[in-house]
């Protein structure tokens, strides 16, 4: 007993949540309204937390910046034919920090960046089947060279993962 005692207490003090001034010197460096201004496309899968693949996407994005407002229209399509669109409303907060609004985020999604990364993190009113549940993401995206973005969400209800969304992107101009 006193061995699984310890051990749990050696396990839970070694945190190793990401932290995102942990990026601070990665290039290159990732501003969300330089990248998502103009044209987007974007491939995704969503795993449960046992790790099979429930569901994979493509996602079509036009952004447009007007001042400190950039507007994403998001278009997606799954692969079982199933069509969506959801709009982003994000305002530009200076010091890397930006707040977004979207029909099924509830309040406000907050992000901050720095580096080559961005974390934001929301809760979202999820569409499973014939019912909504309301979800916790922590959204993680990385620059990469050549235009390519890597998105990986973690998805929670109630403290506990259910899922991962992990994303693709690629900057068409």
């Amino acid at each position: 007993m006193r061995f699984l005692i310890v051990t749990f207490l050696f396990l839970t003090s070694c945190s190793t949540d990401m932290k995102i001034t942990d990026f601070s010197n990665n290039k290159p460096q990732f501003k969300l309204e330089e990248y998502f201004n103009g044209k987007t496309e974007a491939w995704g899968m969503f795993h449960d937390r046992f790790g099979n693949l429930k569901r994979s996407f493509k996602v079509d994005i036009v952004g447009t910046l007007d001042s400190d407002i950039l507007t994403l229209d998001e278009k997606f399509l799954y692969d079982d034919g199933e069509k969506d669109t959801r709009i982003w409303t994000i305002r530009i907060l200076g010091d890397n920090k930006y707040s977004g609004e979207a029909s099924d985020v509830v309040g406000k999604a907050m992000g901050i960046s720095s580096g080559n990364a961005l974390n934001w993190k929301y809760k979202l009113n999820l569409k499973v089947k014939d019912s909504t549940i309301m979800v916790d993401f922590d959204d993680w995206m990385f620059l990469q060279d050549k235009g390519v973005l890597i998105n990986r969400a973690e998805v929670k209800k109630w403290g506990l993962n259910i899922g991962v969304v992990t994303i693709t992107f690629l900057k068409l101009d």
